[in-house]
């Protein structure tokens, strides 16, 4: 059972095959998954049966996609979800033997992108791992678009008073301010609002 609509199965990204940290406490279910995720061209790069091992890993190794099962020791599941999710450092996937409404949105909770219910099949676990890595994908890029908007709103802000205490402290007019930014930005080869900053701080003014 996955969090979210199906994608289509792609084991491997323009660097290579998908890298997968696997983290389940019961070593048949382990090899299983393991061999699943070898048959299908990923790379298991780490595994463990312990929860604070498998961010460990996480941390070292940079998989793509964390496979965690709830209940182990040192740490469950869900704290360490919680973990790699906050961190960002990479998709995460739950395995867990219980099917409660509330462990489901304990997952959501912990930043699970998606999670399978043993027993499972192999048909079930490859969604799955495809729609963790889909949805992760889509917070990184939208996380990326929104640091990249306030970069840009701070700087035309920047921008905006620089032109303001040239016009006011030095009788620019508008546009001229904007030229002195311009023209002294392309004189340094530096970034406009850089150049304003320096304006608004009282480093540069104009000659």
């Amino acid at each position: 059972m996955t969090l979210g609509p199906e994608r289509a199965n792609v084991s491997t990204t323009s660097a290579g095959p998908v890298r997968v940290v696997l983290a389940e406490d019961e070593a048949i279910i382990r090899l299983d998954v393991k061999e699943i995720l070898e048959e299908e061209g990923y790379e298991v790069v780490g595994e463990t049966g312990r929860g604070d091992q498998a961010v460990e890993l996480v941390r070292e190794l940079k998989p793509d996609l964390a496979i965690l099962d709830i209940k182990m020791p040192g740490m469950d599941g869900l704290t360490a979800a919680r973990t790699i999710a906050g961190e960002r450092l990479c998709a995460v996937l739950i395995l867990t033997a219980f099917s409660q409404h509330d462990l489901v949105e304990q997952a959501r909770e912990a930043g699970a992108l998606a999670y399978l219910v043993k027993p499972f099949q192999k048909s079930d676990l490859l969604p799955a791992i495809e729609m963790a890595r889909g949805r992760f994908e889509q917070i990184v890029a939208l996380e990326r678009e929104n640091a990249d908007l306030a970069q840009r709103l701070e700087a035309r802000k920047l921008i905006d008073r620089a032109k303001g205490r040239l016009m006011d402290d030095h009788g620019l007019s508008e546009g001229a301010s904007w030229r002195f930014l311009q023209k002294t930005a392309m004189d340094t080869r530096r970034k406009i609002h850089e150049v304003a900053r320096d304006v608004v701080e009282g480093a540069l003014t104009p000659p």
